[in-house]
């Protein structure tokens, strides 16, 4: 294997750690710093935009899509750009946000953690890809296909937003040593006495990436202003999704890089849904 190809496969083997949860253990963030490889992480979500965008312009070539060969290359390349683009405007916001709460990362970290939620979501998006490809080419309907693709992104995109938010829950924790010394003592789960025993032996450094962490030190403001950085990144991306499109390729128009202005992502999805239904 070429150096190259070594390269990629440590930074695919960096995100099945994140993906785990072990580059997100306690004894990981136990100095509050975040470490990932920044370029590595960004080259495989280009890589993994590109494998889920190819996915998404197989609807062209049915009978029912545009017919244009040129959309499928045109969707590998929007889709990692979708969400590169959704990163640089909203990560001002969010360090902001971030040192309103007074977190204290830094603007190197807040950059990691966006980063490794862009790859989770990515990683989330690819993994649904053959799905979405089965369908291009089964489904006559291009407002199902639509429809399919917006369901998708969405849960690409919370899966991701709510690995962010226990990330900074736990590096929060991590910096207070709350975390790493006092143990687990969470409610027991419904299920008898044995669930009950094993949740009490659950070590900290076992919980997945998307787990709650215990000692939730985080106050209600922080959760709100949080919440809303959140909202804001999803309306940041879904709009920024409307300004690249087409992804899919409209079989009743010639193909475009690039649509006019017009409307707006939210009009768009209760088109496609009245169309449907």
């Amino acid at each position: 294997m070429t150096a190259t190809a070594l390269s990629f496969w440590s930074w695919v083997k960096q995100l099945d750690l994140i993906l785990r949860g072990e580059t997100t253990s306690p004894a990981r963030l136990r100095d509050g710093r975040f470490d990932i490889p920044v370029f590595g992480l960004a080259v495989v979500i280009d890589a993994l935009g590109l494998a889920y965008g190819a996915c998404m312009g197989l609807f062209a070539l049915t009978g029912s899509g545009s017919g244009s060969l040129m959309q499928i290359p045109a969707s590998m390349l929007k889709v990692p750009a979708l969400f590169l683009l959704t990163l640089l405007v909203t990560l001002p916001s969010l360090y902001v946000f971030n040192s309103l709460v007074g977190s204290r990362l830094t603007m190197s970290s807040v950059v990691r953690l966006l980063v490794a939620s862009l790859a989770v979501m990515l990683a989330v998006l690819a993994s649904l890809g053959p799905i979405v490809g089965f369908f291009a080419i089964c489904t006559t309907s291009y407002s199902f296909i639509v429809l399919l693709n917006v369901l998708v992104y969405a849960i690409a995109g919370v899966l991701g937003l709510k690995f962010l938010l226990q990330t900074l829950h736990r590096m929060t924790l991590a910096r207070t040593e709350l975390l790493i010394h006092t143990p687990l003592t969470p409610p027991p789960p419904s299920g008898g006495t044995a669930a009950a025993e094993r949740h009490r032996d659950l070590d900290p450094d076992d919980l997945g990436p998307l787990d709650p962490t215990p000692n939730n030190v985080l106050g209600p403001h922080t959760r709100t202003v949080f919440r809303i950085w959140v909202l804001v990144f999803g309306l940041v991306g879904a709009q920024m999704g409307w300004i690249l499109r087409p992804f899919i390729g409209d079989p009743n128009l010639p193909f475009q890089w690039f649509r006019q202005r017009q409307s707006n992502f939210f009009e768009a999805v209760i088109i496609a849904f009245g169309n449907l239904f």
